[in-house]
C-alpha cells in the first residue's frame, strides 16, 4: 500500500506539468517561413560550443574529435623496422676537456658554449639496441673522436640501453632533472671511448645521446628551465624545434664538490640542426 501511494503522488506533477505544457502550446503560433525559432538558436549556440571545444586543449592536451590523441610506442607500429640513421650540425660545446675544478658543464645559461666543427652521426637498430654514434669534432684542444657502440640500459625507461618515442629528464621519472622533461625521439645510454688527437683519452666512460624538442633557445643557446610559476604539466621546450644533445663522462665522481654535475670528467655537447636519413 505503501509504494502504491508513493506512485500516485509522483504522478500528479508529472500531469500537472504536462498539462501545463499543452495549454502554452496551444496558445503559441508557429512561426513564419525562414523565421529562427528559440529551438534553433540554441542548436547554433549548442554547435558553436563544440566547435569552440573542438579547438580547445583541454586538461592541457590537444584533443581532435575522432582522432585517439595517444602516443603509440614505435613497436605497435607494423611498420617499425627500428633503423635509425641521423646526421648533425651546428655543433656547440659546453666549457672544454680540461677546465679547472669548479666547472658547469650543464651551463643552461650558456656562458661557456662555443661552436666547435666536425661531424656527428647516429646509425643504429633500436629493436636490438646495436649500432653506433660517432662523433669526430675538431676542439681548441684538438681532434675529439667519440664512439659509442655499447649500449646498456640503466633504468627500465632506457629499454635495453637504445630508445624511441619516451619522456625523459624533468619531472618525467626517467633520467635526472639537470634539463627540462622532453620527448626523446631517439636516445641511447652505453659505454664509450673517446681520443683526442690520436690517443686515448677516456676509456668505457658512461655516454648518452639523446634527439629531443628544442630544449636551447636557437638564438641565444640558452635553456629556460626551470620556469617560475609553470602553468602545465608540458615541459619547458620549444616543440617546433630539434636538437641533439649528448656527453660522455667519467664514472669517477668529482672529489672537490665543485663540478656540475658532480664528475670528474663531464665532456658535453648539443647540436642544433639534425637531419633524417
Amino acid at each position: 500500500m505503501k509504494t502504491r501511494r508513493i506512485v500516485v503522488v509522483a504522478l500528479i506533477p508529472a500531469c500537472l506539468l504536462v498539462a501545463a505544457l499543452v495549454g502554452r502550446l496551444s496558445n503559441v503560433s508557429p512561426p513564419a517561413f525562414g523565421q529562427a525559432t528559440k529551438e534553433d538558436a540554441t542548436k547554433e549556440d549548442l554547435q558553436k560550443k563544440k566547435e569552440d571545444l573542438r579547438k580547445k586543449v583541454v586538461a592541457g592536451r590537444r584533443n581532435q574529435p575522432g582522432t585517439d590523441m595517444r602516443l603509440y610506442s614505435p613497436g605497435l607500429h607494423q611498420l617499425y623496422d627500428g633503423k635509425f640513421r641521423l646526421d648533425f650540425g651546428k655543433t656547440y660545446m659546453v666549457g672544454g676537456l680540461f677546465d679547472k675544478p669548479g666547472w658547469d658543464h650543464i651551463d643552461n645559461q650558456a656562458k661557456t658554449v662555443h661552436a666547435v666543427t666536425g661531424t656527428v652521426t647516429v646509425d643504429v637498430d633500436e629493436l636490438k639496441n646495436t649500432g653506433r654514434f660517432v662523433a669526430k669534432l675538431k676542439l681548441p684542444e684538438g681532434e675529439l673522436v667519440m664512439v659509442m657502440d655499447r649500449f646498456h640500459e640503466f633504468q627500465p625507461c632506457q629499454d635495453g640501453g637504445i630508445t624511441s618515442m619516451v619522456f625523459e629528464h624533468g619531472d618525467s621519472g626517467c633520467g635526472d632533472a639537470n634539463y627540462p622533461k622532453t620527448l626523446l625521439y631517439l636516445a641511447g645510454w652505453g659505454y664509450a671511448d673517446a681520443t683526442l688527437n690520436g690517443k686515448p683519452l677516456y676509456k668505457d666512460y658512461q655516454a648518452h645521446f639523446m634527439v629531443t624538442q628544442g630544449m636551447r633557445d636557437r638564438k641565444t643557446l640558452k635553456v629556460t628551465y626551470p620556469v617560475l610559476n609553470k602553468k602545465t604539466p608540458a615541459g619547458q621546450v620549444n616543440p617546433a624545434a630539434m636538437q641533439l644533445d649528448f656527453y660522455i663522462r667519467s664514472k669517477a665522481a668529482d672529489s672537490t664538490n665543485k663540478n656540475n654535475p658532480p664528475k670528474k670528467d663531464f665532456a658535453h655537447f648539443f647540436c642544433m640542426e639534425v637531419t633524417w636519413k
